[in-house]
């Protein structure tokens, strides 16, 4: 590959513009195909594979086993294009896919148990100016590969690299099953496979580009990935705000909807059939409650009345595709009590959750939950929405500097001051997404609330149906009261689904939906391409070869090495991903905390200050990563009930109503004071 150094930067540029240009182009030719009469059928599948081979075609071009080319592409990148494969590298499926999706859902305060989707746009954006201020140009001054290196370099000895590098694995390993999960998503969608096999399409373009070029081929793929959801995220939006504000700068308009959807919620509050809605949710949630009691019981009458069912129906000669459903209901109920009781405890908070006003949905514009001049009750709900609001975007902020997959792009740029550029940069090509979010939130539930509040059932759009089919939990839409219409309370749309679905919700062309889909597939294919690469390069080079291996092994044989630990990675990220593990945004959440807990504090504080010993930075990743970690286990219930671990390690309850995605408020402080304390010992001891 050519070199893209200042004196060759005009041909990346002719490049840069040629990728858009065709871009647009193939968009004009499937909008063309699409109303010409080309099925949808084939829409999907030429977006995914179209994208799919363009991704691979770099990276069998940028294919190298060259060290220096493989781990940090050369050292080479021009900073403009470095900003825009770092932003693609960011923009992961959490982005581009569920942040405006979160917004919609919580609003701007969010709601008791879950944090306003504002906190990430703000935590996110505000931590690489720390990555700018504090990080990024100090570790590109001192030529290395990974941040475990820096840990070696800085400290010495074997366990500062060790616990980098296996920090680096288990906090990159969580985000790259979130994007693993969203390749998934969009391949089932665009196919109509099944979800597994979705996530194993995906999987071969995120194992040509890395597997192949590494850092190289990742950088350029990037390049190309940005280009795609930057179009994918701005034509919907535009296209949104021009139809229902006659102004396709929505950033700059979509102030107006936020005011008549406040009218809105002001009207489902006092509507009856609202109510009604809530009243049957409210029972069946009772319902539920009630089984619980005794859950074997309540399973075998469960059972005893789904047979009864289909023999009622066969002795009326019914028809067959009732009869089919109620032996489909009959099958799909719980295998055994435990299985029973974990459903319907989740049913049941779910449907407490939908009685509540709105469908369970906080007003969209208010601040924070709870109002201070209320009640005790709504004191604390506010006291406790602002108190995880600042917690998570300070886990965001702070894991923002922490992440190993963001920092190692800093390492291929010339210089120091290409660094700092290239931040720059980053932050000015991310800035073009992110003002755009808010303003998609608000215009899908615009579009919902206005469009599809009111209509019929047997009128339903055929896309609720398909979205259905791909995950039950992304969509359901269900006639709670019995009056053939929709209420705002019986539409449940998945945080996930918002941005995938946005252009069939606004009635834009297919094509359109499949160039959003690409765009979700670019985003966490980027991603996942890096993370891939930083897990194998912490397993094989820092954790691998040690030792008298360091010695032995030429660079060449740690490439190759690298190559195959990234193939086994993959294929085990994709079978955690193929459980459906949690939705996107809270596993991203949980790795920033593990980042920020276990790098930050013995990063900084190596950077900034010569009295930090080895010692010190060992004792304080470890307690860091250990609170954080221990935080966020110890309120899953499923590890409770399995009665595997004793009790004492549970947490009863949260600590100071903190929720687990922001556990990193607890381990970073943890970390700063441990690993001082435990240097200031050792300085103190060895005079």
């Amino acid at each position: 590959m050519a070199d893209p150094g200042s004196k060759h930067g005009w041909r990346w540029h002719r490049a840069l513009l040629g990728c858009v240009l065709c871009l647009m182009g193939f968009l004009l030719v499937m909008a063309w195909a699409e109303r010409r009469g080309l099925s949808r059928q084939w829409i999907g599948p030429i977006f995914l594979f179209g994208s799919i081979m363009v991704y691979a075609a770099i990276g069998v071009r940028g294919r190298t086993t060259d060290a220096e080319e493989y781990y940090v592409a050369g050292r080479r990148i021009p900073p403009m294009f470095n900003g825009m494969a770092a932003a693609a590298d960011w923009m992961s499926a959490a982005s581009f896919i569920s942040l405006s999706g979160a917004l919609y859902l919580q609003g701007f305060s969010g709601s008791p148990g879950q944090t306003g989707g504002l906190a990430y746009l703000l935590g996110w954006t505000g931590g690489f100016c720390l990555v700018a201020m504090l990080i990024a140009p100090q570790l590109r001054a001192l030529e290395i590969y990974t941040v475990p290196d820096f840990f070696q370099l800085r400290f010495g000895g074997r366990w500062p690299r060790i616990l980098a590098a296996w920090a680096a694995v288990l906090c990159s390993f969580t985000y790259v099953v979130a994007q693993i999960y969203g390749v998934g998503l969009i391949a089932s969608r665009l196919t109509g496979v099944q979800f597994e096999i979705g996530i194993m399409l995906g999987l071969g373009g995120v194992l040509l580009c890395s597997f192949l070029g590494g850092m190289r081929a990742i950088t350029w793929t990037q390049v190309a990935q940005y280009v795609v959801l930057l179009l994918a995220f701005l034509i919907p939006v535009s296209w949104l705000s021009y139809q229902q504000l006659g102004n396709p700068l929505a950033p700059l308009v979509y102030g107006v909807q936020i005011g008549k959807i406040a009218e809105l919620e002001a009207q489902f509050l006092e509507s009856p059939a609202e109510r009604e809605v809530a009243r049957a949710y409210l029972q069946r949630a009772l319902d539920l409650q009630e089984r619980l009691r005794n859950v074997e019981a309540a399973l075998q009458h469960e059972r005893e009345k789904g047979r009864a069912q289909i023999q009622t129906l066969r002795a009326q000669n019914a028809d067959v595709e009732q009869i089919v459903r109620a032996s489909q209901a009959l099958a799909a109920l719980p295998r055994d009590a435990a299985q029973a009781r974990e459903r319907w405890t989740r049913e049941m908070r779910e449907s407490f959750e939908r009685a509540r006003p709105l469908g369970g949905l906080p007003p969209h514009s208010r601040a924070f939950a709870g109002n201070p001049h209320g009640t005790p009750h709504e004191q604390e709900e506010y006291t406790l929405s602002r108190r995880n609001f600042l917690a998570l975007m300070f886990c965001l902020m702070v894991g923002t500097a922490g992440l190993p997959h963001l920092l190692t792009r800093y390492y291929t740029v010339p210089s120091v001051a290409a660094a700092r550029t290239s931040v720059a940069w980053s932050l000015f090509f991310i800035a073009l997404l992110y003002l755009s979010t808010p303003a998609l939130a608000a215009l899908v539930k615009f579009e919902v609330m206005q469009n599809l509040v009111g209509s019929h059932f047997d009128a339903l759009p055929h896309w609720m149906a398909q979205w259905a089919r791909v995950d039950p939990s992304l969509l359901s839409v269900e006639d709670m009261n019995g009056d053939g219409i929709v209420q705002f309370g019986e539409i449940h749309l998945g945080a996930d689904l918002i941005m995938l679905a946005t252009p069939e919700i606004g009635g834009l062309p297919y094509v359109v939906s499949g160039l959003v889909a690409a765009g979700g597939l670019a985003a966490a294919l980027s991603t996942a391409d890096g993370l891939l690469l930083t897990i194998s390069n912490a397993l094989v080079r820092d954790l691998y070869f040690q030792g008298e291996k360091e010695t032995k092994a030429s660079p060449e044989q740690r490439v190759i090495l690298s190559k195959f630990a990234l193939l086994a990675v993959a294929l085990t990220a994709a079978m955690v991903a193929s459980f459906k593990p949690a939705e996107i945004l809270p596993m991203v959440s949980a790795s920033f905390s593990l980042a920020a807990s276990a790098f930050v504090p013995a990063m900084v504080l190596g950077l900034f200050w010569r009295g930090m010993t080895r010692q010190g930075a060992v004792a304080g990743m470890l307690a860091g990563f250990g609170v954080t970690t221990y935080y966020m286990l110890a309120q899953i219930p499923a590890l409770r009930s399995l009665g595997v671990l004793p009790r004492w390690l549970f947490v009863e309850g949260l600590w100071w109503g903190i929720e687990p995605a922001a556990a990193g408020v607890f381990g970073v402080p943890v970390g700063f004071v441990v690993a001082v304390g435990w240097s200031w010992w050792r300085r103190i001891a060895a005079r």
